[in-house]
């Protein structure tokens, strides 16, 4: 929501493909979220700058290797930065800046480790993509959303292994005829 209020082109964008897709007579479903690209690209570029996790959980090389030119003996602990990953100009365009239409670039989201990668990827990771753009297509779709003020919302991170924001998120909002309707 934080970069939502921060870009209300690309909040605007997001309801009108829910509207289009619902119309004006029904709430999103969890099933319509695989028609909802552009609300899937939103969730993708948000995990993608704001990982759940910055460091993946560590990993321990059950033999000797080298990663990433460097020689990892046997019993060595891994970790992986995914913040910094999903941040580095050499794989991503503009990578501070928040741009969902990046997703649908071919191949684009095969950079994305949000929540691991391979085998040992977090087994719940399809449940929380569809579950996070359940969410905020509700919320997108039933509420006219603003900032409190001119300013824009604070994105700065706080101190903790989940990266809370600095400063909670604070904002307006106010029932579509939607709501009405369904209720």
């Amino acid at each position: 929501m934080s970069n939502l209020l921060n870009h209300p082109e690309i909040l605007n964008k997001a309801r009108g493909e829910i509207d289009e897709l619902t119309g004006s007579d029904r709430l999103v479903d969890e099933q319509d979220i695989v028609n909802l690209p552009y609300l899937q690209n939103i969730v993708s570029e948000t995990f993608r700058l704001y990982p759940a996790l910055p460091l993946l959980v560590a990993r321990m090389s059950s033999n000797d290797c080298k990663v990433a030119g460097y020689d990892m003996p046997r019993g060595t602990m891994l970790l992986t930065n995914v913040w910094a990953m999903h941040r580095d100009p050499k794989l991503w365009k503009e990578p501070e800046r928040f741009k969902p239409e990046r997703f649908e670039e071919q191949g684009e989201d095969k950079k994305l480790m949000q929540f691991g990668l391979g085998r040992r990827a977090c087994p719940g990771a399809a449940l929380a993509q569809r579950l996070v753009c359940f969410a905020l297509g509700s919320l997108v779709q039933c509420f006219e959303w603003k900032r409190v003020d001119e300013k824009y919302v604070d994105m700065t991170e706080g101190k903790g292994a989940s990266m809370p924001k600095a400063t909670p998120l604070r904002a307006m909002c106010k029932a579509r005829p939607i709501v009405g309707k369904v209720m």
